[in-house]
C-alpha cells in the first residue's frame, strides 16, 4: 500500500485573506467549513486546511512550505506577484506571503502521447 498526504493544516491569523488568496491565485475552492469566528477551520481543494488562529504572529511552527502543482505556472506567478508577494532565494517559483507562508509553485508535467 502506498502512502500519500491526505491534507496539510496551517495556522493563519487572517483566515478570510488566505481563503481569497488560494481561491484567486490557485482556483482552490472551499470544500468544508467548521467552527465559528475567531477559531474557524476551512478545507480547500487539494488537501489544504486553514485553521484560524487570531494570536498567531509568525511562521514559527506553521510549516516549512507548501508545494502547489499547477497547469499554468506563469499565470499563477503573475497573479501572485501582482499582489506583492516576495520572491524567495530558491527561485522565481518560490514565493512568500506577507503572513510568512512560503509556497513552491510547480508546473505539472505534460503527458507525452
Amino acid at each position: 500500500m502506498g502512502a500519500y498526504l491526505e491534507h496539510m493544516a496551517l495556522r493563519v491569523k487572517d483566515l478570510d485573506w488566505h481563503i481569497d488568496f488560494f481561491k484567486n491565485i490557485f482556483d482552490m475552492q472551499v470544500t468544508m467549513e467548521m467552527g465559528e469566528f475567531p477559531y474557524r477551520k476551512v478545507w480547500l481543494d487539494g488537501g489544504l486546511q486553514l485553521n484560524e488562529t487570531p494570536d498567531f504572529e509568525g511562521p514559527e511552527g506553521r510549516a516549512d512550505h507548501l508545494g502547489i502543482m499547477t497547469q499554468d505556472m506563469d499565470k499563477v506567478l503573475e497573479k501572485a506577484y501582482a499582489l506583492g508577494v516576495k520572491e524567495l532565494p530558491q527561485g522565481h517559483n518560490w514565493i512568500c506571503l506577507e503572513s510568512g507562508l512560503c509556497i513552491e509553485v510547480i508546473e505539472e508535467k505534460k503527458k507525452e502521447s
